[in-house]
């Protein structure tokens, strides 16, 4: 035996997490410590908490003074080049890179959380988490119906700070937070007999939460002049989402069986919450003014960006003037998750279920959140 499982036996592969998680946190803060410039500013603040900052505050951009970050409205590019710290709203490689480290870091704590209160081996408690899904992309309209208050000078329901835990990608640990409360509290009457399916009551509490957001931006929608309802846009996300994942779904399990044994209607809400978040981007991109929506959406991630600036200077101006140029992303959203379910194959799912659940849940949500977001944005005008 090795010296490394020596030590997870003697303490317990929980117990080191948590070990791990503080001594991050104090390196994190002495380094801070030592050198606020260059650790704070130009890494931390530029990379990853500036661009929420600027997103709260409605902003173009924001700038470090030494008084502290500052919204700019115009002079971004000004302030670019005179050499300043400036963070911009969105991504950037670096913080995508980042994010990403810090999903995997915080998806073995959530494993090693579910093991130690023994669930979450049941295929049933992955459509529970669905409507969790759903939650974040709307929570996260919700703040942009913030930012369009503030534009027409309108005390919004929800201000900065509190705002940014509703702003990616905050709002995935506020969605974990929520998520992992409502679990645990259910779990709890349940085994003292109060429920008879915390499975049940987990997707309740979810639903209950995404119905009272829809109804509150419904109501935003209906009585203010900043927001306006345009439901043709759901309705041809979700149709033609739900027409593309399901017509994968029945054309794997008639021609390629094996991509569907393991996760069965698993898989089909993996692909079909990737293809909420390609059809929503195609939509809002390309075909906002076939349905009438006087909108303009630019893309925010990076890969997003890229397919589109590579389709437009490879696609012929005729066919882009014709079909535009995101249409590449919705074929990587799907063609990558349904690798992503071949993956999870029935060896996979019966071996590690726990790890394997929790993985998908994982890929469905980074799909759905953000396909949610776009979707209800558009669809409310803000």
């Amino acid at each position: 035996m090795s010296t490394f499982d020596r030590v997870v036996n003697e303490y317990g592969a929980g117990h080191l997490w948590v070990v791990s998680f503080v001594a991050v946190l104090v390196a994190g803060a002495g380094a801070v410590a030592a050198a606020p410039r260059v650790v704070w500013d130009r890494f931390l603040w530029h990379y990853f908490w500036g661009p929420v900052y600027a997103d709260a505050m409605a902003a173009s951009c924001a700038v470090m003074t030494d008084a502290g970050p500052e919204p700019l409205y115009e002079g971004c590019t000004a302030a670019i080049e005179s050499g300043r710290v400036v963070a911009e709203p969105g991504y950037t490689v670096v913080s995508e890179i980042g994010y990403m480290l810090i999903l995997v870091y915080m998806l073995v704590g959530v494993y090693l959380l579910l093991d130690r209160l023994d669930i979450a081996d049941d295929p049933k408690l992955y459509f529970a988490f669905v409507p969790f899904m759903l939650l974040g992309g709307a929570l996260r309209t919700v703040e942009d119906a913030t930012d369009r208050a503030l534009d027409a000078g309108v005390a919004p329901i929800v201000d900065y700070p509190l705002s940014s835990l509703i702003i990616s990608p905050v709002i995935y640990g506020t969605l974990f937070v929520m998520t992992l409360v409502t679990l645990v509290a259910c779990l709890r009457l349940d085994r003292e007999g109060y429920l008879d399916n915390y499975y049940r009551a987990t997707a309740a509490v979810g639903s209950g939460l995404v119905l009272l957001t829809l109804a509150y931006l419904t109501g935003v929608a209906l009585t203010t002049d900043y927001s306006t309802l345009y439901p043709s846009v759901l309705v041809s996300t979700v149709g033609i989402a739900s027409v593309l994942a399901y017509g994968l779904y029945r054309a794997f399990g008639a021609y390629a069986p094996e991509v569907n044994s393991g996760t069965g209607y698993i898989g089909l809400l993996v692909i079909w919450g990737h293809a909420i978040d390609g059809v929503a981007n195609v939509i809002l991109a390309d075909w906002l003014d076939a349905l009438s929506v006087p909108l303009t959406y630019y893309p925010k991630h990076p890969a997003n960006a890229f397919i589109i600036s590579t389709t437009e200077a490879l696609q012929p101006a005729g066919l882009t003037a014709a079909i535009g140029t995101s249409w590449p992303f919705l074929v990587v959203k799907l063609v990558v998750a349904s690798l992503v379910v071949w993956l999870f194959n029935e060896e996979f799912m019966d071996e590690s279920p726990r790890y394997a659940l929790l993985l998908l849940v994982a890929v469905t949500a980074v799909g759905l959140g953000p396909g949610t977001r776009d979707m209800l944005r558009a669809t409310f005008a803000i």
